[in-house]
């Protein structure tokens, strides 16, 4: 495969500039990288061919997108890559493409997701608390989710201290902006874990803020009034659970969606149970909830404390929660930032250019 065949790739004629597009790639690996200011170049040989042309991708595509996250050139030469350009930039596009081809090596694919998290843990400052293995996930000191459909990893060193905290806690505070997987880890872990017979029903909630939990006045039965609320919590089970094993679970209540205006009067024994959006909880709703908890549960607690719709004057019951559960035993929080975004890449800076206007930075 040639470079000049590469979806993203720069070759001339005549001294003209020419760009092949790929129109299912992703707009930022279509992208150029900035050319480097100098013509240094590592050399990387990879033994297996099979899998060096599932690391190039489609068209080069996924050399592309390293390219462009790194600001290299990379050619390939059979089955070595030249990684072009400074030197901190080869040596962080060197660090991604050998923990991809690890990843390969194990048996597990690679996309564009895999490559934006691999990129991010390879490059710029560590955050906080980070150590410097910050790609040993990608490789044999990995953390792996077993769902009945699909394996999930956590991608970033939070989200991998969080998957932790959802195994050893009982009660688990998941806190940040949106994309940061907080909601799709926990329904994972709690679908492992009643897959694995550990837990015996798996109870998801959310405040249905949007309808006042007033849902009396909406078209429908009450299934048909709440479930467009509930809607990216079904999304999250259909991805780890069989099309036609959901219906029946949900039939038998070994599933149960709910708003959690329904929580009041239970109690939840062996059951892994979740609640999202949780800063649109009250004070009282989120006592109510917390009580809830019963022999051989889970709890998790999921919100993202700047997207509160409460009225205004109304505290968060998350955030009064925050502050009076810290320290106590058996309960745990995990933080999460922009960095931690695992949705489109914009969506990160997006978050990242809000936190800084909230600082009095923008």
């Amino acid at each position: 495969m040639l470079l000049a065949m590469r979806a993203g790739s720069r070759h001339h004629r005549g001294g003209l500039l020419l760009q092949r597009m790929d129109p299912g790639l992703p707009l930022t690996a279509l992208s150029p990288p900035p050319r480097p200011d100098d013509g240094h170049e590592t050399l990387l040989e990879f033994p297996d061919n099979r899998l060096l042309i599932d690391l190039c991708g489609e068209f080069d595509r996924n050399l592309a997108q390293v390219e462009h996250a790194t600001g290299v050139h990379i050619l390939r030469r059979g089955n070595q890559l030249s990684v072009v350009g400074e030197a901190a930039a080869r040596a962080q596009a060197a660090a991604v493409l050998g923990a991809l081809y690890a990843r390969l090596e194990s048996g597990r694919g690679v996309d564009a997701g895999e490559i934006d998290a691999a990129v991010r843990k390879g490059l710029g400052p560590p955050a906080a608390g980070a150590g410097a293995g910050q790609l040993d996930m990608f490789g044999a000191d990995r953390m792996e989710i077993r769902t009945r459909r699909k394996v999930v990893e956590p991608r970033t060193a939070a989200q991998r201290a969080y998957v932790e905290a959802l195994y050893g806690h009982e009660l688990a505070f998941g806190i940040g902006p949106a994309g940061t997987g907080k909601t799709y880890l926990a329904v994972a872990v709690g679908v492992g874990l009643f897959a694995a017979g550990q837990v015996d029903r798996i109870v998801l909630s959310r405040p249905a803020v949007e309808a006042g939990e007033r849902l009396g006045f909406l078209p429908g039965d009450m299934k048909e009034k709440v479930d467009p609320y509930m809607q990216p919590l079904y999304d999250a089970l259909n991805d780890f659970l069989p099309t036609k094993a959901l219906p029946k679970l949900i039939e038998d209540k070994r599933i149960e969606i709910a708003p959690l205006a329904f929580m009041r009067g239970r109690t939840l024994s062996n059951a892994f149970v979740v609640l999202d959006e949780a800063q649109n909880a009250t004070t009282m709703q989120m006592k109510m909830f917390l009580t809830r908890l019963g022999e051989g549960s889970r709890m998790v607690v999921t919100g993202d404390r700047t997207q509160v719709d409460l009225p205004r004057g109304v505290t968060s019951g998350l955030a009064e929660a925050e502050r009076i559960l810290q320290g106590v035993a058996g309960v745990s929080f995990s933080y999460f930032t922009a960095r931690d975004v695992v949705r489109h890449p914009l969506v990160a800076r997006i978050i990242a250019a809000y936190e800084r206007d909230d600082a009095g930075l923008g």
